[in-house]
């Protein structure tokens, strides 16, 4: 019987230990800044702090964007989140003037890190991880917290006392600020976002959805009114046990996302797809939230350089991977958008040179995929014909050479600032 996505990643961190810190019931330490929102029992969720038994500046714990240009490796990541612990209590989404929910948008709202001080009913346990949140370590309930008095970021500050703005103009005039994903996200997930009387508490993982579509949305506005591109271009990158291939078509705006999970737990070889045409997607993807992730990160791309285009990205989770939340696929894509790109005058050529680095056949690929094969049926183009192909692609003599892609890719530095 076939697995579920969810199902199989469930069972790769099942066996994954937690922080190796010897925890009682009293912690003194900082929030990065840091917070939780979960989703069961909705609307009345738990929600609290992320705290690091460290007393000095750790924002860099909870600033995914930072991690791969600063060459973490899956361990580095791991080894500084999972010595975070929650502390949570049972919050109503609606009541963002309670007193627990306004001490979590201070946090959230904090220019640096914060220090701490907690009390537990009990000795904080186990770990979390997801598909959709970045990983953290043991948790336990709140009996008492406090946390220092701690300037606002100017901009975040600036929405949260402007309840006349809604949360969707809110993210989008933060990422104009160049005010990073992660803390857009924070800031929207403990209610410190939108008009005054809508204001909600979201959990965590449907406020990091919640920001990627809204920034997708906007940024596909824009991209359907550029002019499209003339050949078909690909953009690679590699890190975190992961490959990513972005194959862009010279087509009106489609969007497919294959993901490869091969050998993580043993032999098997999993494939998982969805896609939209010109006009989106009506529903939740079957994927989860890597789909929006990943979608934002390619239009981003799009945008910053006054194209349009169709997107197929090919995804391969390879052995030793561990799944630490979207952040991994939508920076990961981001740097490959920022990568030179190889220009080929067809998509058999395109495949047949990306295939090179793909460890899955790109038969399989084009067997899973909707709008490969749509391609190839609107060009009359077999797979025998892609099968065949050996041309070459037209790489400008700056671009890394393909058989050194992967481990040769620079990071860049990410800018947020794309949207006018």
């Amino acid at each position: 019987m076939a697995i579920g996505k969810g199902a199989y990643l469930k069972a790769i961190t099942s066996s994954r230990l937690g922080s190796s810190r010897i925890l009682d019931r009293t912690m003194e330490g900082s929030t990065p800044p840091s917070v939780f929102v979960g989703s069961w029992n909705y609307p009345k969720v738990y929600a609290g702090p992320l705290i690091a038994p460290i007393r000095e500046e750790c924002g860099i714990m909870d600033t995914p964007e930072a991690w791969i240009p600063a060459g973490w490796s899956q361990e580095d990541i791991l080894s500084c989140r999972l010595d975070l612990v929650r502390g949570k209590r049972v919050c109503d989404v609606t009541r963002v003037d309670d007193p627990d929910a306004c001490r979590l948008q201070e946090i959230a709202l904090s220019a640096g890190s914060v220090e701490s001080q907690a009390l537990f009913s009990e000795t904080p346990v186990g770990t979390s991880f997801s598909e959709e949140h970045t990983p953290f370590g043991p948790s336990a309930h709140l009996v008492e917290f406090e946390a220092e008095s701690s300037r606002f970021e100017p901009h975040l500050e600036q929405c949260y006392y402007d309840s006349d703005l809604t949360a969707s103009e809110a993210v989008l005039e933060l990422y104009r600020e160049g005010v990073p994903f992660s803390s857009i996200q924070k800031a929207l997930s403990v209610g410190a976002l939108g008009t005054g009387g809508r204001r909600r508490m979201v959990p965590t993982r449907w406020s990091i959805t919640a920001c990627d579509t809204t920034l997708a949305d906007r940024f596909l506005s824009r991209v359907r009114q550029n002019r499209l591109i003339d050949t078909v271009r690909v953009h690679e990158f590699s890190s975190l046990n992961n490959h990513y291939a972005v194959i862009l078509l010279p087509t009106p705006w489609q969007y497919e996302w294959m993901e490869a999970f091969l050998h993580i737990r043993g032999n098997e070889e999993l494939l998982f797809s969805d896609h939209e045409e010109f006009r989106g997607k009506k529903g939740y993807s079957c994927v989860g939230g890597c789909y929006y992730s990943c979608k934002m990160a390619v239009l981003e791309g799009l945008e910053r350089d006054g194209v349009q285009a169709g997107a197929i990205v090919l995804r391969e989770a390879r052995k030793g991977y561990i799944p630490m939340g979207v952040f991994n696929v939508r920076e990961n894509v981001r740097q490959a958008m920022l990568q030179p790109f190889r220009e080929f005058e067809d998509l058999p050529s395109a495949l047949a040179d990306v295939s090179m680095r793909m460890t899955l056949p790109m038969e399989r690929f084009i067997n899973e995929s909707t709008v490969l094969k749509s391609q190839f049926r609107a060009k009359q183009t077999t797979l025998d014909l892609f099968t065949g192909s050996q041309k070459k692609c037209t790489c400008s003599p700056s671009d890394p050479d393909d058989s050194t892609l992967r481990e040769r890719a620079p990071v860049i530095p990410y800018q947020s600032n794309t949207i006018r």
